[in-house]
Parts: C-alpha cells; sequence; structure tokens
C-alpha cells in the first residue's frame, strides 16, 4: 500500500509537487531554512515586511513553526526535527508561497525596536527606519532637549509610540490613528508590553487633539503614490489601503502634519517625519522650508527632521499647499461655491 503523501502536498497541483524524497531528504534545521529561502526565491516571492530577503523570512517562519527563538544559535542549525515538526514548517512555508501572505502575519509577531510586537491586518507590519532613531535615543537631533511629551501620529500597531514609551520611561507617550481597528491592536501591544506610559486616542491627525502640546512627534503616516499602490504586489493587499495610499504625490497626509504640527509642538519641539520615496517630491513642493533627512546605518530612508520654529517661519507657504490637500477643506470651499449655498440677496 502506498502511504498517503504528506499533509503539506495537498495545496500543490500534481505537475508541480516536488518528489517525496526531495523533502525526506530535509532533517535538520538549516535544511528546512536552506529548502524555503530557495523555494521563496524560485517562487518570486515579494519581501519588504520586516525582513527584505527570503532567507530571513524562511528562518523566522521555521523557527516560528519550531516554537523556537527567533535569534536561536547558529549552533543549533544542525538539529534535527522530527517528520511531525517538517510538515508544520513546510505547510507554513506553502502557505507563504501560494497565498502570498506575508510571514510577520503567519506569525503573528514582528521585531521593532529590539521589541516583539503582535502583528495582524488591522495595521501595518512594523518595519519603519525610525527604529534606529528610539534605540539611539533620538540623538543628535534632540541635542540633549527634555523631552516629558511625546505624540506618535498615525501609531497604527502602536509600536514607535510603544518603543518610545519602553525605552523612555519618563516620557509621556501619546499615540492616534483614525482607525478603531489598528488603535485595538495597538492596546493589546500596549498590554502584552507593559507600556504604562502610553496612551491611545482615536484622531483624524490632529483633529482630536486640540490644547495637547508635545516636545517630540514622531510620524510615519500613509506616503504611498495612488500609482504605486495600484502597483503593489500581492503581500501589500494584506495591509490596510488606509496605512498605505497618500495622493498622487504620496504627500496628501505629510503636508497637513507640516501645517498642523507648530499647533502642537512646545517652542523648542521637534517633528520627525517618514515619506519614504516621497522625499523627492516633498523636496520640490518645500525646497525653502530647512529638512535634515536623517542619515542611517543603510543611508537615508526618507525621515526627515524638522525644527518647529522653521514650520512657522515657512508656515504660510506650507499651509497654502496643505489646504489644497485637505478633504474637510475642500469639502466647506465646494458647499460655499455651490447654488445652493447662496443667499437670495
Amino acid at each position: 500500500m502506498i502511504p498517503a503523501p504528506p499533509l503539506y502536498f495537498a495545496a500543490i497541483p500534481h505537475h508541480e509537487r516536488p518528489r517525496a524524497d526531495m523533502t525526506d531528504e530535509l532533517q535538520t534545521i538549516i535544511d528546512l531554512i536552506r529548502y524555503g529561502a530557495s523555494r521563496f526565491n524560485a517562487a518570486g516571492l515579494t519581501f519588504g515586511h520586516s525582513y527584505d530577503n527570503a532567507l530571513d523570512e524562511a528562518t523566522q517562519l521555521t523557527l516560528h513553526a519550531l516554537h523556537l527563538p527567533h535569534d536561536l544559535s547558529p549552533v543549533y542549525g544542525q538539529s534535527r526535527v522530527t517528520l511531525a515538526e517538517k510538515e508544520d514548517v513546510l505547510k507554513l512555508f506553502l502557505r507563504r508561497i501560494e497565498e502570498r501572505i506575508p510571514a510577520a502575519y503567519l506569525t503573528g509577531e514582528a521585531w521593532f525596536a529590539s521589541l516583539s510586537f503582535k502583528t495582524d491586518a488591522r495595521a501595518l507590519v512594523p518595519r519603519s527606519p525610525i527604529a534606529e532613531l528610539i534605540e539611539s535615543g533620538f540623538e543628535p537631533w534632540l541635542g540633549g532637549r527634555e523631552v516629558r511629551r511625546a505624540l506618535d501620529l498615525c501609531t497604527g500597531s502602536g509600536c514607535i509610540a510603544i518603543a518610545m514609551a519602553h525605552h523612555n520611561p519618563e516620557w509621556h507617550v501619546d499615540g492616534v490613528d483614525i482607525s478603531d481597528d489598528a488603535l485595538t491592536l495597538a492596546g493589546e501591544n500596549k498590554v502584552r508590553l507593559h507600556a504604562e506610559n502610553a496612551r491611545f486616542l482615536n484622531s483624524d491627525l490632529f483633529a482630536g487633539l486640540q490644547g495637547e502640546h508635545y516636545d517630540l512627534i514622531v510620524t510615519n503616516p500613509p506616503y504611498v503614490t495612488n500609482a504605486e499602490t495600484d502597483a503593489l504586489p500581492k503581500e501589500y493587499s494584506f495591509e490596510p489601503e488606509l496605512g498605505l495610499r497618500a495622493g498622487d504625490d504620496g504627500l496628501d497626509l505629510t503636508l497637513r502634519i507640516l501645517r498642523d504640527a507648530p499647533l502642537h509642538l512646545t517652542e523648542d519641539g521637534l517633528l520627525i517625519c517618514e515619506v519614504g520615496e516621497s522625499e523627492r517630491a516633498l523636496s520640490r513642493l518645500l525646497p525653502e522650508l530647512p529638512l535634515a533627512w536623517v542619515e542611517f546605518r543603510v543611508g537615508q530612508m526618507g525621515v526627515f527632521v524638522a525644527e518647529c520654529r522653521d514650520l512657522m517661519t515657512y508656515h504660510v507657504r506650507i499651509r497654502q499647499l496643505a489646504d489644497a490637500r485637505d478633504p474637510v477643506l475642500r469639502a466647506d470651499t465646494v458647499r460655499a461655491s455651490s447654488p445652493a449655498s447662496a443667499g437670495l440677496f
């Protein structure tokens, strides 16, 4: 009697299934990692959700399926796995290939600023280079200035707010988002990481923060252009589009943030904002605004630092650009110019 094929073959068309003896040869942790990386590359997967290459994703999926720590020492690489363990790993590989689900959503975990966050489709997978700034204490940008209150605008999973709160227990940190689903996830991460000095609020950017002032505002808003969003690989379709799409040049939200930030920054306050590939568009729109572009260990990654006083100096031009993008102001303009709104005289 011929034994039934392993479970991880079930969803693979017969002509694409590897021979049983091929996977029989996978006996150790390092065998599985190498095999997964090879299959991911052969399948043309896209990487960009916490991990940027097939080998790292295969490693994390393997260790997750085997219930091992993400930073397991390489000395365990030659450890043998049982048949049941191998099936668990290969089924996870299959989902990554067939469904194109990001690895972080498959494991339900993403690491950010040396902290483990719960992650799922309620918010983007944590991956901002701002983590490096948090771990370096935002120096040299803060220049030793005191921070008592900090804001994470467009907080999503809460990763930036919670990481700031964790690494700076004397700070009071607010995280705001327009998505109730994202805020629920952020609340779960607050409990997970015991971030008692962080709180989360529902707000459309600064709209719900009247009277609130901060020494430091950090934000990773949506900044993907309409054309880029429409062309994103399938992996990105599992993330909320609300956290990605930001108009024709990717700056619809960033310009509003630049306009309103001075109302919520202390006199010596600092704004740190990620705009990614929209850096060039922002520099073209506001060439006169003195923005400091952060150099990370791997180079520039579209994150700028702005002083409150500079935002105030160039407020007129910033407001002109931002008002044209503000959906509330545009709606008011349309209503004011419509025939129905005109008086009788």
